[in-house]
């Protein structure tokens, strides 16, 4: 309940029904996202495997990092003296080696 809050169940943003539905239905998923990511591809990286969502969205979620594109394809430059550089580089490794579903 306290990951649902803090991303974003505390404050709905109308007053009607329907839109706070969609707003439930979004902080829902992104808790599930969460969920999956740490249990995925940090599954044995000390202080992320439990991690709140707070330390996450610190130290995952807002990484120094630029997206550039050159030659028609797009990169991902990581700074190097980011503490957390390996752990986001090893956890983005396993989530893109799990097979798609056919």
């Amino acid at each position: 309940m306290r990951t649902n809050k803090a991303l974003g169940l505390h404050n709905l943003p109308s007053k009607s029904w329907d839109v706070n539905r969609g707003w439930m239905l979004s902080a829902d998923l992104a808790a599930d996202l969460d969920a999956w990511v740490r249990l995925l591809g940090l599954h044995d990286t000390d202080g992320l495997a439990d991690a709140e969502i707070d330390t996450m969205r610190f130290r995952l979620y807002h990484l120094p990092a630029r997206l550039t594109k050159h030659a028609r394809h797009r990169w991902l430059r990581i700074e190097a003296a980011w503490p957390w550089a390996s752990a986001f580089t090893t956890c983005w490794q396993r989530l893109t080696a799990i097979p798609a579903i056919t």
